[in-house]
């Protein structure tokens, strides 16, 4: 399919940002085939453009599409004074009473939640302890159905049955890995790529380590973890192995240039030097942090390949720049709006990362992927290259969004969905939900 976008301005989220007035957009076949003023060209679609604003879609650099259903979860909890407890209340109990339905419809919510939020690109962190054989598929379905971008992986961990569960977990990883380059073999412009998760180190044992470390190796996949997320992680490592977090994970080569470390609340300077050494990229969370009062990551700054994500808290990126502006500001002074959309950015490098160099994301450019969000944005102000940053933080949100363009596919027009029922799915989800609490809350 071709898309021709006529007379729209073109906001470059990636730096050097810069805003041009008038341009057309030729799409073909997934990617942009010509950026100029007047192109004269025959396309399937032409939309006009005059009065909005074209941007390269918004990247979430750490999601949990388990989480689609939890919200209002009604579950009897216990009271939860601490990071444990919070996990063990509440995400522990979701997690184990997942199955294929109830996460086939995760992925659906997540991915339509994140389109219609200007994210065209997910990389999720999954969990379903009853359910691992196979959960990575059900979860590429969802997102492909959809149309959206995804890379995930499943989050290996010894807390529900020790080591046999660390092994399905791997092995899930490496499966799904296999799945996607036999895939790639078959068909073109795929949607999902693989990445190798773990859950954080205080669950993941020496053995578990090595495993992950073969997993990479094999698949040639990076790691996607959690660690530091709150002071317990780094605690147990100094206890159990007398090393800090980010040691020990270079003890088995799992520091690497397409791996992903998640939160590091509670990381010394010295972890930071090695992961920046190592090149790793880095995903904080703010809005998560602050839900599950673990603090903030007074050490933002000096992360090399930092970006942003939600942890599971939607999909929606335009929100999660402004908590993470903010809430900067308010404990550790001010960094400009452009520093923040300059880290959100680099979700795309990430993304181009996770799918091993073979697409380009990120700008409207030729040869890039058609992963595009038109906004119905008034600007109240002057709005040029110099102040774009402004804007995006303080002005534009995800309510400004009116049509989401994915591997050269409307997938949002004019705020509705184009190939899919989202008001089915809306309602199939919450018949799914109540059963899904019900199995939760009888999980202690």
């Amino acid at each position: 399919m071709s898309i021709l976008i006529k007379n729209v301005r073109l906001f470059q989220t990636k730096p050097p940002f810069s805003i041009e007035e008038g341009m057309d957009v030729l799409i073909e076949d997934s990617k942009i085939k010509k950026v100029a003023k007047n192109i004269e060209a025959k396309a399937d679609k032409v939309i006009n453009g005059e009065n909005k604003t074209l941007i390269p879609g918004n990247v979430c650099a750490h999601h949990h599409y388990y989480s689609g259903l939890s919200r209002g979860m009604l579950i009897n909890a216990a009271p939860q004074r601490d990071f444990i407890e919070v996990l063990r209340e509440w995400w522990w109990r979701l997690d184990r009473a997942l199955d294929d339905e109830s996460l086939y419809y995760s992925s659906l919510i997540c991915s339509l939640d994140a389109i219609k939020a200007g994210t065209t690109t997910v990389i999720d962190h999954h969990a379903s302890p009853s359910f691992i054989d196979g959960s990575l598929s059900v979860l590429a379905k969802g997102m492909k159905e959809v149309g959206i971008r995804g890379v995930t992986c499943y989050e290996v961990t010894d807390r529900n049955k020790g080591l046999s569960e660390v092994r399905e977990g791997v092995d899930e990883n490496v499966r799904f890995a296999k799945e996607i380059d036999e895939r790639k073999k078959r068909e073109k412009n795929l949607l999902v790529d693989a990445m190798i998760g773990a859950h954080a180190p205080f669950t993941i044992p020496d053995e578990g380590l090595e495993m992950l470390r073969g997993a990479i190796e094999e698949t040639g996949r990076g790691l996607h973890i959690h660690i530091a997320e709150d002071k317990y992680d780094q605690v147990f490592s100094h206890h159990k192995y007398a090393l800090d977090i980010v040691n020990r994970l270079d003890r088995f080569s799992l520091l690497r240039d397409n791996s992903l470390l998640v939160h590091g609340l509670y990381l010394y300077d010295s972890e930071i030097d090695l992961l920046n050494e190592r090149g790793c990229f880095f995903a904080v969370n703010p809005r998560s942090n602050m839900n599950n009062g673990v603090g903030y990551n007074s050490k933002f700054n000096k992360i090399k390949k930092i970006t942003l994500g939600t942890d599971g808290c939607g999909g929606n990126m335009f929100e999660e720049i402004k908590i993470a502006f903010f809430k900067h500001k308010d404990e550790h002074g001010p960094l400009w709006p452009s520093d923040f959309l300059t880290v959100l950015s680099r979700g795309n490098e990430l993304a181009e990362s996770a799918f091993k160099n073979e697409i380009k994301l990120g700008r409207i450019e030729e040869g890039y992927k058609a992963d595009l969000v038109i906004l119905d944005y008034d600007a109240p102000t002057e709005f040029v290259s110099e102040n774009a940053a402004t804007h995006f933080v303080w002005g534009i949100s995800s309510n400004s969004v009116e049509s989401v363009i994915v591997d050269g596919k409307l997938v949002l027009e004019n705020k509705r969905f184009v190939d899919i029922d989202a008001d089915e799915i809306y309602k199939k989800s919450r018949e799914i939900s109540k059963k899904l609490w019900k199995k939760a809350d009888s999980i202690k």
